[in-house]
């Protein structure tokens, strides 16, 4: 996790910038006193609103807790997609 002020954002934009998107990093700017803003890369968010979506009920939470149980006891399968 990155930090910084808004004044050195401002000054090394493009580095931070990188940082973000190359490493995964996550940055939080400072604007005072307990506020700020932070930035994460455009496939983290994504990351984080499908596993929102996923958790969004208590069907979806128990369908996925189900699949990573089944992981979990070597009871998967592989299927091979066919197409048409």
């Amino acid at each position: 996790m990155l930090t910084a002020t808004i004044s050195d954002f401002r000054k090394n934009i493009k580095k931070y910038l990188d940082s973000v998107t190359k490493n995964f990093e996550t940055l939080i700017i400072n604007r005072g006193k307990d506020t700020g803003i932070v930035i994460i890369s455009l496939d983290e968010y994504n990351s984080l609103y499908a596993t929102q979506h996923e958790m969004s009920s208590k069907a979806n939470e128990k369908r996925l807790d189900s699949a990573i149980e089944k992981l979990k006891k070597g009871k998967s399968f592989q299927k091979d997609l066919t197409e048409e």
